[in-house]
């Protein structure tokens, strides 16, 4: 029976006064995980370190640029690809207000060197010199060339030049005959362009020897450096490596270099010897608040390293004398007869080669920048020598927070270098492989080691791109497929689950990584095991008739795609995958034909449908034509599955033609097995049907060369000595003998059937 309202007010009395006003109880938030942080591997402790920035989120950047004086090689691609790939991820993912600042060194001793003999060669390529003269001059340039190859003990420059020197003695032999033999003008003059060409070095190295200091015209010295540096931001835009914010070029800033010069000086850690200014490198390393050679102290008196910093026209005796320590380097160079000069306090001269990036990256980022960034090989003198320099300029101990270097490349296993004329340029790497296919290649390595460019490299980035290129075209294919609005929204099982928990569980995974020094190669293969796992799930979907679920395929292809973009493997707008017909498109390729496509594909299924039915094989020889001949001359290819709707994907239309011709070998390879076959199985019938045609007391009878006796029935009881066969090898023989009788009956059955052809 239900209590009286009298009752139940006097119950809520009751519990209010025993517990009090009810309130909510208390909270607490959750613990939460640790978060990673990124760190970076340091060259200045060589370990890695917590990426700390001096400003907030603004990261001062400078990298060294090239010296612009021939093309540019792969090794250049190693490090601006790897620093562009460091630097997008800095800005992109880890939303750092990056300013990034690159220098050009337009003011070299490689630069006067090359400049001179360039400029020489045309002057002695223009006076057209006769044949006989040409071969007095080879002559004499080879001598002097015999010396430098005597003096070289570097076994690499050393094969260098005597490759040179064979070429040169193989072009020289056919003029010299020619013109010994009178033969026709013509062959002379072919003999004589094969000389000039192959002899270019030898002879400009003599020329320069000559006549260098005869070249006085400062312009001349600036079109080599102004064309190589056009070449070289085409080269960077070809790589889809984004533009500094910041470029500086040594010769509009050599005010500021005078002026950085003068206060070392001032500041009692540079002196004046001959017109020529030094680093005192003992005064610095002496300072209690300096050091010398943070990067690598272990090197400091390699005066094989120091040579190659100060440059080629610096070594010679006299500019060695000028120093007070043989590990003092030059800041400002006076300026010989042949080389390029500006008006200083010291006289007519030129920078030192490591002084221009302290006054250049000092004027535009101040006496401390986050990160510095330069090739491994630039260590030591260079950037020692940047560091020191500029710390006399500041008076202080920080003027870099963060040096990364990018490894060494090699070309297949061997060293790469523009001296030693072992180089691939970039626009030759570009004619065989894309943009991409080379940044993938080389984020599937650290960028602080050694990558090794060769096939194998090459193959397994074209292979990545094609695993992850194949996975977009599946996506895109589901997510073409009609549905009403509601109907995008799938009921999830525990398949579905499992990919989402797995595709978050990458993520971190990821994220992981690049906090781990941007350890791009862990990235790639934990985005290709999230694309196996997401491969998997679409098949066991599509065995089971089922529709995968599209939002959360979406949802990782986007991902993906997304990264992809932030390591600027991919330029496009695109939600998913790879851009179709090029970067350059001004509209959206797949959108626009996907439709008509799509209507071509269900004609296509339809038409086949019929032709089945019919059994009209033409109709269907015709619509495999169109599958497997037309469509991919147009970058479509269409996948035919057994009871499913044909996929369609536009692919680049290379790709397609080189699977077409895969595929065409794969048929004909396979052809040619079974046809092999078929050749064996018929010999070895034939072979079969040979050995049964014998009789068994034949059998024995041919071989003279082990038995010499046969009883009535043919079997033989004497070896060739005449010696009786022993009981084991009668026992033997009568095997075989018994087995001929049966082999021999088959045949005389088949030949009484009419089988035996």
């Amino acid at each position: 029976m239900a209590a009286a309202p009298a009752e139940q007010e006097q119950q809520l009395k009751s519990d209010s006064t025993s517990k009090g006003k009810r309130v909510q109880p208390p909270w607490s938030p959750p613990e939460g995980t640790k978060h990673s942080r990124l760190c970076l591997y340091n060259s200045l402790t060589r370990n890695k370190e917590i990426f700390q920035p001096q400003n907030g989120k603004k990261v001062t950047w400078y990298c060294c640029g090239p010296t612009v004086y021939d093309a540019s090689h792969m090794g250049h691609a190693r490090s601006y690809i790897s620093f562009d790939i460091l630097r997008r991820i800095l800005r992109d993912y880890f939303k750092f207000d990056v300013f990034y600042c690159m220098n050009i060194t337009d003011i070299d001793d490689k630069i006067i060197k090359r400049t001179r003999q360039n400029y020489l060669f045309e002057q002695y390529r223009k006076n057209k010199s006769t044949p006989a003269q040409l071969l007095e001059d080879v002559k004499t340039a080879s001598e002097l060339f015999s010396v430098k190859l005597s003096e070289t003990t570097d076994p690499d420059k050393r094969q260098m030049l005597e490759k040179i020197q064979n070429a040169v003695k193989s072009a020289f032999d056919p003029l010299q005959e020619a013109v010994q033999a009178k033969l026709p003008a013509e062959e002379i003059s072919r003999c004589h362009e094969i000389l000039l060409e192959e002899a270019k070095d030898l002879l400009s190295d003599w020329l320069d020897s000559k006549f260098g200091s005869q070249v006085t015209d400062n312009s001349i010295f600036s079109e080599l450096p102004k064309f190589w540096e056009g070449e070289f931001h085409k080269d960077m835009e070809a790589l889809n490596v984004l533009p500094p914010d910041v470029l500086t070029r040594v010769s509009e800033y050599v005010p500021e270099i005078v002026a950085f010069v003068k206060k070392i000086v001032d500041n009692g850690y540079g002196y004046v010897s001959n017109g020529s200014v030094y680093f005192d490198t003992v005064k610095f390393g002496s300072s209690e608040k300096h050091s010398y050679a943070k990067l690598v102290p272990e090197a400091v008196g390699d005066q094989k390293a120091l040579q190659e910093g100060e440059g080629d026209l610096s070594i010679s005796a006299d500019r060695l004398c000028e120093k007070h320590s043989p590990n003092d380097f030059a800041l400002w160079k006076s300026s010989k007869p042949g080389e390029p000069s500006w008006d200083s306090p010291w006289g007519k001269g030129r920078p030192g080669w490591h002084i221009e990036c302290s006054a250049m990256a000092g004027s535009i980022l101040g006496e401390s920048m986050d990160i510095h960034g330069g090739g491994f090989d630039l260590r030591f003198p260079h950037h020692d020598n940047e560091l020191a320099q500029s710390e006399a300029y500041f008076e202080n101990d920080n003027w870099v927070r963060y040096f990364l270097h990018t490894g060494h490349l090699t070309i297949a296993g061997c060293k790469m270098s523009k001296s030693l004329k072992n180089f691939i340029t970039i626009k030759d790497a570009l004619q065989k492989h894309t943009a991409r296919q080379l940044r993938l290649a080389f984020l599937m390595h650290s960028w602080k080691d050694t990558l090794d460019y060769s096939s194998n490299t090459m193959e397994s980035a074209i292979q990545y791109e094609k695993f992850m290129n194949e996975f977009f075209l599946n996506v895109k294919d589901i997510l073409r497929a009609p549905t009403d609005v509601t109907g995008q929204f799938q009921k999830w099982e525990n398949q579905e689950a499992e990919l989402n928990k797995n595709f978050y569980d990458k993520k971190a995974a990821i994220h992981e990584a690049l906090c781990d020094n941007v350890d791009t190669r862990s990235v790639l293969e934990e985005m290709r095991s999230l694309v196996s796992q997401s491969n998997s799930y679409i098949a066991a979907k599509k065995s089971a008739r089922q529709m995968p679920n599209r939002l959360l395929l979406e949802n990782i292809s986007c991902y993906l795609t997304q990264m992809l973009k932030i390591f600027g493997a991919i330029e496009s707008d695109d939600a998913i995958g790879f851009p179709v017909g090029g970067n350059n498109q001004n509209i959206n390729i797949e959108s626009t034909v996907m439709p008509y496509l799509q209507v071509l594909s269900e004609f296509r299924e339809g038409v086949r449908q019929i032709a089945r039915e019919k059994k009209v094989t033409e109709v269907l020889q015709l619509s495999d034509a169109l599958r497997d001949d037309i469509l991919p001359e147009l970058g479509v290819r269409f996948e035919d599955h057994e009871g499913l709707p044909t996929v369609v994907k536009l692919v680049d239309k290379d790709t397609l033609l080189k699977e077409r011709e895969e595929k065409k070998k794969i048929e004909e390879e396979k052809k040619r097995k079974k046809e092999e076959a078929a050749r064996k199985k018929q010999e070895q019938e034939a072979a079969k049907l040979a050995k049964m045609k014998i009789p068994p007391h034949e059998m024995f009878k041919s071989e003279h060369d082990k038995y010499s006796k046969f009883d009535e029935n043919g079997f033989p009881t004497h070896d060739t000595e005449g010696k009786e066969l022993s009981k084991g090898q009668i026992k033997k023989l009568k095997k075989l003998y018994e087995t001929q009788e049966k082999l021999y009956k088959e045949y005389l059955q088949m030949v009484q059937n009419g089988s035996a052809n």
